[in-house]
């Protein structure tokens, strides 16, 4: 009799491969300072054959058996081995879907454009897929006896979102540190209803995030922010099950907002899965959107990646990735040499118009796809994303999240630009025919050719 599989994970320097930690240890920088990584046993994870992995995650999609319908613990085994299913904490997170956006695409000259979901999640953005994974250890670390007071993070607003929920289904305490008065209300009340404990400082999510670093660091508060390791373990599975969802075909194209890079380097790091396990054949090419009022990835690049140089972030209306220093630039500019990336940046007015432009086509984007699909546009326009590529934009958080940001757009608000495409209700006296001719010539303005 075949033995049993003891697939394993451990945290593991960047820099030096013989530095590793257990997953239940509270690390989360190596002895030289480098970010960790969850290393897998591919050696192991490789006894079972790609066809084997393609069925038995297929088998699982959308089940009831716990934990296995949501679409990060689909993976468990790519994940988090080790855990016992009782401690996981999940909202059955993921296997969101992908928009066809035939439209939109037709407008821009693209044959195959896709708009990867991720919003139509628990808490409205792609942050649950790594807070199952990071909650589910603390919890499981808690049942073995570890003493942890709280979990705490900086957000610019979905982090939080996502940490208090999944916090409080697991009864553990939740803190969380906003930049005040720099997220929206739609933002800012989900942490609160879910009971975390919320602070709004006066300064930056950068100022935020050092304030929580010295919580972790003195007072044993566990971090939830993407410098933890485990975060990337459940975002790393956006491009795992985009690909699932293309039969295995790989894109031509991902196209990704940035801010704290975290998402990025994930994204990649499912993808090398995939490709070191032999269930694709090929990589695809990764786009990193930034607003240009925080932009240092992008400045970056434009000098070849030689040298990085945290910034001030200036306000931008895709305030998630208002960050001018990330924790996971090292990380993110690896992924992007690996999958032969660019970096491209967007103003306030071009992601604003670009989010109007993919309304209109039967989309509802939150600012930071707006990034992304403006970036997604340049790049067309250059010609180095071509008209037969397949493209899939990655919208991290519904729009709704940002109806203050719609609203004002539509009602020609936002400072200092010019919106192209508002549509605001049209405000009439209840007569039929003054309704009726209004409509018909609305009608004709908006659709006769």
């Amino acid at each position: 009799m075949a033995d049993k599989p003891r697939y394993r994970a451990w945290f593991q320097s960047l820099s030096d491969p013989n530095e590793h930690y257990a997953l239940d240890e509270i690390v989360y920088r190596s002895r030289t300072g480098d970010l960790l990584e969850v290393v897998h046993d591919l050696r192991e994870l490789g006894k079972t054959s790609s066809e084997e992995w393609k069925r038995r995650f297929k088998e699982r999609q959308h089940v009831t058996a716990w934990p296995f319908g949501s679409g990060v613990w689909g993976k468990k085994e790519w994940v988090l081995p080790g855990i016992r299913d009782e401690n996981i904490v999940s909202m059955f997170e993921g296997n969101t879907n992908l928009f066809w956006a035939e439209r939109y695409g037709t407008e821009l000259g693209l044959r195959d454009l896709w708009i990867k979901q991720c919003g139509n999640s628990h808490t409205g953005s792609f942050k649950d897929l790594g807070m199952t994974v990071l909650v589910s250890q603390v919890k499981e670390m808690i049942a073995k006896g570890r003493e942890i007071p709280a979990i705490a993070c900086a957000s610019t607003g979905d982090t939080s979102a996502a940490l208090a929920a999944y916090a409080a289904a697991a009864g553990i305490p939740a803190v969380v540190f906003l930049p005040r008065g720099k997220v929206s209300v739609a933002q800012l009340i989900q942490p609160v209803a879910n009971g975390a404990i919320v602070f709004a400082l006066d300064t930056d999510f950068d100022g935020c995030m050092e304030i929580v670093q010295q919580l972790a660091e003195r007072d044993e508060i566990y971090l939830a922010n993407s410098m933890n390791s485990l975060r990337i373990e459940g975002q790393k599975t956006i491009g795992i099950e985009i690909i699932e969802q293309f039969d295995w075909n790989v894109p031509d194209w991902f196209v990704i907002p940035g801010g704290n890079l975290g998402n990025v380097s994930a994204l990649a790091k499912g993808l090398d899965m995939l490709v070191d396990l032999g269930l694709v054949d090929r990589r695809p090419r990764i786009a990193c959107a930034q607003a240009e009022a925080a932009n240092p990835l992008y400045l970056s690049y434009q000098r070849g990646f030689e040298v990085f140089e945290p910034i001030a972030a200036r306000p931008t209306l895709a305030s998630a990735i208002q960050i001018g220093n990330p924790v996971s630039v090292d990380k993110a500019i690896d992924a992007l040499r690996r999958y032969d990336g660019v970096v491209e940046q967007a103003s306030e007015a071009e992601l604003a118009e670009a989010c109007a432009r993919a309304d209109r086509t039967g989309l509802f984007n939150c600012p930071h796809t707006g990034v992304a699909l403006a970036a997604m546009e340049k790049l067309v326009r250059r010609g180095l994303i071509r008209e037969n590529d397949r493209v899939v934009v990655i919208s991290t958080a519904h729009g709704l999240k940002f109806v203050d940001f719609k609203v004002k757009y539509h009602e020609t608000q936002l400072e200092a630009i010019e919106s192209r495409l508002p549509n605001p209700p049209i405000e009439l006296a209840a007569r039929y025919q003054t309704v009726r001719d209004e409509m018909l010539r609305q009608i004709d303005k908006r659709f006769s050719k």
